[in-house]
C-alpha cells in the first residue's frame, strides 16, 4: 500500500460514513469508516427503507446469505418507519452477546467497509476506539470480510488488536481482554469458523496515541508491532488523551494541557515508522509542517466532518458553517460530559446536548451501553456500569455518585447527529456535537457563493492539484 497524506478522521458514529470515505479515497487519500455502533447504525437505516437500495446491494455480496437475510428481515421496514416513531431496539452488549448481535454486528460492519471501497480500488480504513471493547472482535471480523485495508484505534493501549488481525485472516479463534473494573480481566472469545471462516487478507494497523511513549510500546512490545501512527493531539475532536499529571481545569472548567503533553517528534522518527499528525493540522500549512518534522501527512477530521459527505445532518452542517462565517463558534473541552472520564469535546450548539437545560429536560438513560464499564460484583460475577445512567442504578452497582455529575450520554447524542436519534414518549433523543478547535474555520473551504463544500474541495485545500492516486 503505498502511503497517503491525508487520512480523514474516522470520527463520532457514522459520521465517518461510508460515503465520506468512499468520496476521500475515490481522490487517492485514506478514507476512513468509524467503526463505532455498526450494529445500531445498520438496524436503524434498515427501519428507514434504504430507499437508494445501497444496504441492499452491499449485504447481497455478503459471503453468507443467510445471515444477511436473517439481519435483513429483522430490522428492514418497507417504506420506512413511521415519522416520529421510535426505532425497535437491538439487544445490549454484554460478555456473552446473542448470535444475533453478532450476525448484527459483523453484517454492519461489513456494510459500512464494502460500501466505502464500492466503485474504486483505493485503501479504505476503519477506526475503533479500545474504550469500546465488547463489539470489536465482530467490527473487525466484518471489516475484514470486506477486504479492509486500515484498521485505527486509539482511546487506550490497543496492544492486542495486531495478533488478532493475524488470529482472523486465519480462520482461528481467537481472544480479548475485556477490562474489569476491581477484578482481573474477563475474556471474550471469538471464532470464525461459526460464521463465514477466515477473512482474504490481512489490514496494516495504526495505533493513534498522544505520546511517544505509547508509540515506543506499540512498535517494541506488541508481536506484530503496530505498522504506523496517529499522533493526535488535544486539539482535535471527541475523545482527548487525559492531561498528564494531576487534572488541572481552567477558570471556564475545561481540562488544561501543558508542556508535559507535548509531543517528541524525534523519538517518532527514530521508531522508522510512518506516522501522520492529528489536531487542528487541516490546512494546507500544517500538513507541510507536518512534514518538516518528519511525518508521513496529516489526519483531517473536523473539516471533512461537515462536508456533503459526512453524516452529520445537513440542518447541524449548516448551521456550524454559518457558525464559521459569522466567528461564532465555540467548543469545550469538556472533562466530564463522557462516561470514560476521557475528556470530550462539546460543539456549543443552541438546542443539543450542549447546553444545561436540554440534559435537564432529558430522560436518564442508558440503553445503548456501548461506553458502559465492566466491574466485579460482590459475587465475583462481571457487572455493567455507565456513569451516564440512572445515578441510582450507578450507586446500586457499586458506583459514587460523584462520579455520574456533568455525565452526557455520549452514545444517544452522537446517533441524534446524524439523524438516527431514538424517540422516546414523542420527543428525539437530542444531539451532541463534537468538532476540534479549528471548527471555526470550515468556511475556508466553501467555494464563492456556496453554503456547502465537498470532502474534495477539502482535499484540493489540503493539496491543490497534488491529489495523488
Amino acid at each position: 500500500m503505498k502511503f497517503p497524506e491525508i487520512i480523514q478522521g474516522g470520527m463520532g458514529v457514522a459520521v465517518s460514513s461510508w460515503r465520506l470515505a468512499n468520496a476521500v479515497s475515490r481522490e487517492g487519500q485514506l478514507g476512513v469508516v468509524s467503526g463505532t455502533a455498526l450494529d445500531t447504525v445498520l438496524a436503524r437505516r434498515l427501519q428507514l427503507g434504504d430507499f437508494e437500495g445501497d444496504l441492499a446491494e452491499a449485504m447481497a455480496h455478503f459471503p453468507d446469505q443467510a445471515m444477511a437475510d436473517r439481519v435483513w428481515d429483522r430490522y428492514f421496514v418497507r417504506g420506512g418507519k413511521a415519522s416520529g416513531s421510535a426505532f425497535k431496539s437491538k439487544p445490549i452488549w454484554t460478555l456473552n452477546p446473542s448470535r444475533a448481535l453478532m450476525e448484527l454486528t459483523i453484517v454492519g460492519s461489513f456494510v459500512e467497509v464494502w460500501l466505502a471501497k464500492r466503485g474504486h480500488s483505493n485503501p479504505v480504513g476503519i477506526n475503533l476506539l479500545e474504550k469500546i471493547q465488547l463489539p470489536t472482535l465482530a467490527t473487525l471480523y466484518g471489516a475484514m470480510l470486506a477486504e479492509v485495508d486500515v484498521v485505527l484505534m486509539g482511546a487506550g493501549i490497543p496492544r492486542n488488536i495486531p495478533p488478532l488481525l493475524d488470529y482472523l485472516v486465519a480462520g482461528k479463534g481467537c481472544r480479548l481482554p475485556i477490562d474489569v473494573v476491581g477484578g482481573e480481566p474477563a475474556i471474550m472469545e471469538f471464532e470464525p469458523g461459526e460464521y463465514a471462516g477466515p477473512c482474504p487478507s490481512r489490514p496494516l494497523f495504526f495505533a493513534i496515541v498522544a505520546s511517544a511513549s505509547l508509540a515506543q510500546v506499540m512498535a517494541k512490545k506488541c508481536s506484530p508491532p503496530a505498522d504506523g501512527f496517529i499522533v493526535e493531539g488535544w486539539k482535535a475532536g471527541g475523545h482527548n488523551a487525559p492531561p498528564r499529571g494531576a487534572m488541572q481545569l481552567s477558570e471556564t472548567g475545561e481540562s488544561v494541557y501543558g508542556e508535559r503533553d507535548e509531543v517528541d517528534f524525534a523519538k517518532f522518527r527514530e521508531l522508522g515508522l510512518p506516522f501522520w499528525l492529528a489536531g487542528s493540522c487541516g490546512t494546507a500549512e500544517g500538513l507541510q509542517a507536518a512534514k518538516l518534522l518528519g511525518a508521513q501527512g496529516i489526519q483531517v477530521g473536523t473539516a471533512f466532518a461537515f462536508s456533503n459527505e459526512s453524516g452529520i445532518s445537513v440542518q447541524v452542517k449548516t448551521q456550524v458553517i454559518r457558525a464559521s462565517i459569522e466567528e461564532t463558534t465555540s467548543v469545550f473541552t469538556d472533562p466530564k460530559a463522557s462516561p470514560t472520564g476521557f475528556p470530550f469535546k462539546v460543539l456549543n450548539m443552541p438546542g443539543t446536548a450542549s447546553e444545561p437545560a436540554v440534559i435537564q429536560a432529558r430522560e436518564r438513560i442508558c440503553d445503548l451501553g456501548y461506553l458502559r464499564e465492566a466491574y466485579r460484583q460482590p459475587n465475583g460475577q462481571i457487572g455493567f456500569r455507565c456513569a451516564a445512567e440512572p445515578v441510582e442504578d450507578y450507586v446500586r452497582k457499586g458506583g459514587d455518585a460523584e462520579n455520574c455529575e456533568g455525565r452526557k450520554c455520549v452514545c444517544n447524542g452522537l446517533l441524534g447527529t446524524v439523524g438516527l436519534a431514538q424517540v422516546r414518549h414523542g420527543v428525539e433523543e437530542p444531539s451532541l456535537v463534537t468538532a476540534g478547535d479549528d471548527v471555526r474555520g470550515v468556511s475556508r473551504f466553501l467555494r464563492p457563493g456556496e453554503i456547502s463544500y465537498s470532502a474534495k474541495d477539502v482535499l484540493e485545500s489540503l493539496c491543490g492539484s497534488r491529489v495523488l492516486l
